[in-house]
């Protein structure tokens, strides 16, 4: 699959903004629009974000969007712009997909509609991570409905397999000519096993078989490798003990060069450990808790830009950013991408110090770990 190319050559800016004209008085300085530059050097981006969460206030939402055909692009499409100009875009789909129609099921196993990736598709997604505590939440047959569903919408995946003979392939994409590899674990299953004799229909973390992956991608001709895990405690902002054990036996791993962390519904803060980005938490992408509270409505999703390394073969970091972003409820469920909305001069007071805070909440969680020094861009942030 190819991923989507769009702004070749160019990154967004990372230091002090070009001359413009000054913002309209009632529009904070640092609330500018991301601004899109050239660079001499070739580079090739990769975006994460959070989980994609299905509750049933959502596809009640996607219902009344589609005036009674389910229809999630309007939730998700404040997003698009920041998405499908990335160069490989990874979403992480948490639960299982339903049978066409239904019937439709929230927490604890959850069976949602296949609609939502058509939604996912139509911003610019390439392809999710698929292993999560509620991968076997319908069994096998759940699993491969997930992956026929997607083969059928475009998107790639990786963490679930319909056979051995696909759970022993590393996902390779390809976005400007340079192989990316994609690996996908999760912590458990919610209690639940694989089916008998079926042990590789999901992939549990094992710190040998990320490093047998990652290797494998590399033989495979990646240039790049990017290991989603779902992971951590839920609601707890910091890296709990099994994440930073694992952190730290991740990036002594050669082969791989980014960690995309998933499950705790809330924003956790970004590491560079070595060479090696751990992004512990993106938070929520898009998600309807039946008790909301701002820090689940809040998420971060993940820009990071390549460069070619020294050695052959090999691609540096040279970039990382993190977007952050809030589920508005009222008057409709949106996901927003807040350094855009907050660069519209019509957004109203009331709003504007809604998603003021949001930003500000979002970068003290992920700068915990002094991330900032590191050399991440925390968008939209004061200053930025």
């Amino acid at each position: 699959m190819i991923a989507l190319a769009v702004g070749v050559g160019a990154i967004y800016v990372l230091g002090p903004w070009p001359a413009e004209s000054p913002a309209p008085a009632e529009t904070p300085a640092w609330a500018d629009p991301p601004h899109p530059v050239a660079v001499a050097d070739r580079t090739v981006s990769v975006l994460g974000a959070g989980d994609i969460l299905l509750h049933p206030k959502l596809w009640e939402q996607a219902r009344t969007d589609g005036g009674g055909t389910l229809d999630f692009g309007p939730m998700l499409a404040p997003v698009s712009e920041t998405v499908s100009s990335a160069d490989l875009a990874l979403c992480h789909l948490e639960t299982p997909l339903a049978p066409p129609g239904g019937p439709y099921i929230g927490y604890p196993n959850f069976s949602v509609p296949q609609e939502v990736l058509k939604g996912l598709k139509s911003i610019g997604y390439d392809g999710c991570s698929t292993a999560s505590n509620h991968t076997l939440d319908h069994r096998y047959d759940g699993v491969k409905r997930t992956l026929d569903a997607m083969d059928k919408a475009g998107l790639g995946h990786a963490g679930s397999y319909r056979t051995k003979r696909d759970a022993g392939i590393v996902k390779i994409y390809q976005a400007k000519g340079v192989k990316i590899g994609h690996i996908s674990l999760t912590r458990s299953f919610n209690g639940l096993r694989p089916p008998a004799g079926k042990q590789w229909v999901a992939s549990l973390i094992d710190v040998k078989t990320i490093r047998r992956d990652a290797a494998a991608a590399r033989a495979a001709g990646a240039e790049i490798v990017v290991v989603s895990l779902h992971w951590g405690t839920e609601y707890e902002h910091e890296p709990d003990a099994d994440q930073q054990i694992w952190a730290r036996q991740i990036a002594a791993i050669d082969d791989v060069d980014v960690v995309f962390g998933h499950h705790a519904h809330v924003v956790q803060p970004v590491e560079r450990i070595g060479d090696t980005w751990i992004v512990y938490g993106m938070g929520n992408q898009i998600a309807r808790h039946e008790k909301p509270i701002n820090a689940n409505r809040d998420g971060a999703m993940t820009r990071v830009t390549f460069g070619p390394a020294s050695e052959a073969g090999r691609w540096k970091v040279v970039a990382i950013e993190a977007i952050p972003t809030f589920v508005d409820l009222n008057p409709n469920i949106r996901l927003v991408d807040l350094e855009r909305a907050l660069a519209d001069p019509t957004l109203s007071p009331g709003r504007r110090g809604t998603y003021q805070a949001a930003v500000e909440r979002i970068e003290g969680n992920l700068l915990t770990r002094a991330a900032d020094t590191a050399g991440l861009v925390v968008r939209g942030a004061p200053g930025r």
